[in-house]
């Protein structure tokens, strides 16, 4: 017969179990507004699939050096990157999150090459909303702010990325273990096919 201290003592074990499962459990990484359509910060987003580094990448010839160095990370959320590795598309609420970071030369037993700086740059999302967005997909630029608006989709990334994303818009070309996953399913789309054809001729 159970007395009343056992049944206190099997509610708080009860308790404690429940709360290590749900802190155990993978929370939704999906993308959360604001009551005027503003895009939250995934403030986590570094907890996220790391898909790449880039080094004073530049997608315009015209553009110059800002006098510095600069890398940028990618990350996407984990929902995404599982679905990609199972179809080699993306799903409805992804989110790549683009992390810019100054490179620096000197500090600490450096003495060649680069590394990031501690602060960040800048930060971009480009986030797929199939209900939210006309062309499925758009462009958030945070600053020192916690939420963002979106960027006109009258922008030059959009038709950038829509003219020259190897992958549903994205740049998947630049992502080392997704480019495979992408030709190995037959998603690459047929203008990168014809780009990437023509350059490995030259």
């Amino acid at each position: 017969m159970l007395t009343h201290a056992k049944i206190v003592l099997f509610g708080v074990m009860l308790l404690l179990f429940s709360t290590a499962f749900l802190q155990d459990t993978p929370q939704s990484s999906g993308p959360e507004y604001t009551s005027d359509r503003q895009l939250k910060l995934p403030e986590h987003y570094r907890e996220w699939v790391y898909l790449s580094t880039g080094f004073d990448m530049s997608y315009s010839p015209v553009l110059q050096s800002a006098g510095h160095h600069m890398f940028d990370n990618v990350f996407v959320n984990p929902e995404a990157y599982r679905h990609f590795v199972e179809t080699g598309t993306w799903p409805d609420k992804t989110m790549l999150v683009l992390e810019a970071r100054m490179a620096k030369g000197k500090g600490s037993i450096n003495q060649k090459g680069n590394y990031q700086g501690e602060d960040r740059m800048g930060l971009e999302v480009h986030l797929k909303d199939e209900s939210r967005f006309p062309g499925k997909w758009a462009f958030f630029g945070f600053d020192e702010d916690k939420t963002a608006k979106m960027i006109p989709s009258s922008a030059d990334c959009y038709t950038c990325h829509q003219a020259s994303g190897a992958v549903d818009t994205t740049f998947v070309q630049f992502y080392p273990t997704l480019l495979p996953i992408a030709k190995n399913k037959a998603t690459l789309t047929a203008q990168y096919k014809k780009e990437s054809g023509a350059a490995t001729r030259k």
